[in-house]
């Protein structure tokens, strides 16, 4: 049982999914509470075409397990595609170096330009002052 519509409505939650919560909902393990946000609370949920492009590179390092049909799944998830655009490189550019992985930090910069809250477990992405929801593996 969800939220009731008007809380839903009142929420505008629009999310953006780390590599990591993308592919635990995926898998249907992600924890009931944030798997209930994604589901049904969240007005939007936005897959970065950075996830894509990380999950991609660790697949050919066979450093990663991850579905072939990556973006028939995002699709058939009713996920939105979140292109890197222009403003989302001058934002990564320039947040201070507390995350070293580059594909984190386009995921805050893309979250803080497009008024996003971050799906994420990595508890690091919270002190660039995005807002979090809080992940893990159910």
């Amino acid at each position: 049982m969800g939220a009731p519509k008007a809380l839903r409505r009142a929420c505008r939650v629009r999310l953006l999914l780390d590599t990591h919560a993308l592919l635990w909902a995926a898998d249907g393990r992600l924890e009931r509470v944030a798997g209930n946000v994604i589901e049904e609370t969240a007005d939007a949920v936005f897959v970065s075409a950075a996830t894509v492009w990380e999950i991609e590179i660790k697949r050919a390092l066979d450093r990663l397990r991850a579905p072939e049909d990556l973006l028939g799944l995002i699709d058939q998830s009713g996920f939105e595609r979140l292109p890197i655009t222009l403003e989302h490189g001058l934002e990564a550019g320039r947040l201070p170096p507390i995350h070293a992985d580059p594909f984190d930090r386009m995921l805050v910069a893309q979250a803080r330009t497009e008024g996003m809250t971050l799906a994420t477990a990595d508890e690091e992405m919270a002190r660039y002052g995005v807002r979090i929801l809080e992940v893990s593996r159910g």
